[in-house]
């Protein structure tokens, strides 16, 4: 993967968030792998990894100095009881694979521990 391509497609006019994307191709790529118990990314998966790439950037706000949004997960009437979550947080985390795991399959391989 290169910052290059990946600051395109994302529509990244300057080199100023190329650290922070090399840091999304490293983890892209270090969770393809890992799920797919390779040592090398297959080629086969490069737009697959872009495209997981662009949903972590869009996604996790990464490299914002203000803190994370909070939003209401959830609220109990009775003795007043009001719980926050990080925005976003457990949905996007929980769905960025499964989003990408039919296509990830087909380049498992059996891990044997």
């Amino acid at each position: 993967m290169e910052v290059e391509k990946l600051r395109d497609y994302l529509g990244i006019q300057d080199s100023s968030k190329d650290s922070m994307l090399e840091f999304i191709i490293a983890d892209v790529e270090e969770t393809i792998k890992n799920y797919c118990n390779v040592k090398e990314m297959p080629e086969g998966l490069l737009f697959t990894a872009y495209r997981m790439a662009m949903d972590v950037y869009r996604n996790e706000n990464l490299g914002q100095e203000e803190g994370d949004v909070l939003a209401v997960a959830s609220i109990t009437e009775g003795d007043t009881s009001v719980t926050f979550s990080k925005s976003g947080e457990s949905d996007f985390k929980k769905s960025l694979l499964k989003d990408y795991e039919k296509t990830l399959q087909r380049y498992r391989k059996a891990a044997f521990t």
